[in-house]
């Protein structure tokens, strides 16, 4: 059997880092290493060619996922002058309805947080999720044009509750007519503080 390539072993550790990132955030933390696997194009015995356990990929995939959002969230904001255009980019991107159909591509805050919280105190990954939701209320924050520091982080905090809160139920109902109502409250309520 021919040997794979350093750049082949790169591009497999890629794609199982991307498929395990969309695959938690869709199905959770207990989908199996062979769905994670195949999803990736790969067999499952080379999972730990890559990875020591499911354990340290759900952590890389986690991180992975916030990497993302940190991104998107940075691209929503970028160029917007002040919290009147900020923060509407970054409410308006996060509670649309393309995030709550592709929970897969989509926020790590509401997509993983209850398997996270299901995590021993101790395992890596609820270390790296809370990383992540720091990265992503610093974002929030600097929205806030406050002029405050305490009382422009309990604003953002209490939007991020509001937003990924919003999220979660609208995934849970998406289908029903409340799905909808949901978002809507959410961003009216939002969008009337700014």
């Amino acid at each position: 059997m021919p040997r794979v390539s350093r750049a082949e072993t790169e591009q497999n550790r890629i794609a199982i880092e991307e498929a395990a990132s969309r695959l938690f955030r869709e199905k959770g933390f207990g989908v199996s290493v062979a769905d994670l696997m195949a999803a990736a194009g790969l067999t499952h015995g080379g999972f730990y060619g890559h990875f020591e356990s499911k354990d340290a990929l759900m952590d890389t995939a986690c991180h992975h996922a916030f990497e993302d959002s940190v991104e998107r969230w940075q691209r929503r904001a970028a160029g917007k002058q002040g919290r009147a255009e900020r923060l509407p980019a970054l409410i308006e991107g996060y509670l649309a309805p393309r995030n709550r159909n592709a929970p897969g591509s989509g926020c790590p805050m509401a997509g993983l947080a209850t398997d996270v919280a299901r995590e021993a105190a101790g395992h890596p990954v609820r270390k790296t999720y809370a990383a992540g939701l720091r990265q992503l209320i610093d974002i929030l924050v600097a929205a806030q044009d406050s002029t405050d520091a305490r009382h422009g982080r309990s604003d953002a905090l209490a939007q991020l509750c509001t937003l990924v809160g919003a999220m979660v139920l609208a995934r849970a109902t998406r289908g029903d007519r409340l799905s909808e109502e949901l978002l809507g409250a959410a961003r009216a309520r939002l969008l009337g503080e700014v």
